[in-house]
């Protein structure tokens, strides 16, 4: 049977989440391998498609978002005015679907100033903390506009950003 995407539109929601795989998260070990796979193709000539980062800001900006995740520097959370009155809508919507994120969305406060480091040193410390979410327990997580956010929102979530910056440098 063929089934595109104007099919599945058609179809009620609950028949729809039983046709279409399980949304991807990085709680799963295969999904965290997969990750690890894509980052390994990453070198100091991959070419971004989109954006402003070096290669080495994405692989920064993205160890850092996930220790913030994580939170491995005791970070203090708090959700932003903007994300207490659309928060919950968007989150909703964001890890509902499959659909990857957009492109050129702003970094925020963990966008990285430094242009340039050591590409593979960076690689290996985004791998380390992708494996930390094996043992993923973080109560306190806050995003700053989503807010409060269960762990399975997390999973999904943390898979979209890796995904889409990988996307951002064509692996």
């Amino acid at each position: 049977m063929n089934t595109n995407t104007s099919t599945l539109q058609h179809l009620p929601e609950d028949l729809l989440r039983r046709t279409l795989p399980p949304m991807k998260t990085i709680l799963d070990k295969s999904t965290r391998d997969e990750l690890t796979a894509r980052i390994h193709r990453i070198n100091e000539n991959s070419q971004r498609r989109w954006g402003k980062m070096t290669v080495w800001q994405m692989l920064k900006h993205c160890t850092s978002w996930d220790e913030w995740v994580l939170g491995t520097h005791k970070p203090k959370y708090k959700q932003s005015f903007p994300g207490i009155l659309f928060g919950k809508l968007a989150l909703k919507s964001s890890v509902e679907s499959d659909k990857p994120m957009q492109k050129n969305m702003p970094a925020g406060f963990l966008a990285i100033k430094e242009r340039d480091g050591d590409v593979n040193l960076q690689k290996q410390k985004w791998i380390e903390r992708i494996n930390e979410y094996a043992a993923y327990n973080n109560p306190d997580f806050i995003h700053d506009f989503f807010g409060k956010m269960t762990t399975e929102q997390i999973g999904k979530f943390a898979y979209k950003h890796a995904d889409h910056h990988l996307r951002q440098f064509g692996c």
